[in-house]
């Protein structure tokens, strides 16, 4: 039996009902029974006399409405997972950008910092070397004690770059201002080949020693740029 089918004859039946009710306060006499009778009875007509069609397009309309309602709601959900996951993907975005502005503006600011701190070093490599005294302020002597001729190397070696010239000369001849490569006739505390070379700093380069560390120091600067850099090829190459 289908759904109209039932609602029917429930109307059916609750209209009997009544119906009989009326009848029984009629043999009693009761008016008001009478009356409702034929109110009951004509209303039940009206709910019995509808048609099945009209009622199931009732019911139709009513399952489109839900079903639009259901529509709507899906439609406004997934607006909203839309707009939230936009709003999510800006923030990230946005936490990105910022991320590389400050990655970008601290590699701006190291190197600005190294460039600064090779100004620096280079102003004070240039006034560190103006203050060393010369080979001519040496009084010179008969001959020279180790000790002495380092000292003579320390006043004249800007202090930054004195122990990589001190590990050349160690590497080279040991501090002796006299020392002669048997094989190739290199001379002197920085292996000068041939010695002569260092008459450019003083025709005394065979004997004086702060002639011999002048030219040497003047050699390395000028090659490799200070004695550090000299020291790091010989290092690599067992020689400058």
């Amino acid at each position: 039996m289908s759904r109209i089918s039932v609602r029917g004859f429930a109307v059916a039946s609750a209209t009997a009902v009544t119906t009989v009710g009326a009848v029984v306060g009629v043999a009693t006499g009761d008016a008001s029974s009478s009356n409702d009778l034929e109110t009951t009875a004509s209303g039940a007509t009206l709910l019995a006399d509808v048609p099945d069609g009209e009622q199931a397009q009732v019911q139709s309309g009513t399952l489109a409405q839900q079903a639009d309602a259901i529509a709507h709601a899906a439609d406004a959900d997934a607006k909203r997972s839309t707009e939230e996951a936009a709003r999510l993907k800006a923030a990230e975005d946005a936490k990105a950008r910022k991320a590389e502005a400050e990655k970008a503006e601290k590699a701006k600011k190291d190197e600005a910092d190294a460039k600064l701190k090779a100004e620096r070093e280079e102003k004070d490599e240039v006034a560190s070397r103006s203050t060393t005294r010369d080979a001519g302020d040496f009084p010179v002597q008969g001959s020279y004690t180790v000790a002495q001729v380092k000292a003579i190397a320390q006043q004249l070696v800007p202090a930054g770059q004195f122990q990589c010239f001190s590990n050349i000369i160690n590497q080279e001849s040991t501090w002796n201002y006299k020392a002669v490569n048997s094989s190739s006739g290199a001379y002197g505390l920085v292996q000068a080949l041939p010695g002569s070379k260092m008459a450019s700093a003083g025709a005394d380069w065979r004997t004086n020693p702060a002639t011999q560390i002048k030219w040497g120091l003047g050699y390395m600067n000028e090659r490799y740029g200070s004695p550090c850099a000299a020291w790091t090829f010989h290092q690599g190459n067992g020689w400058y």
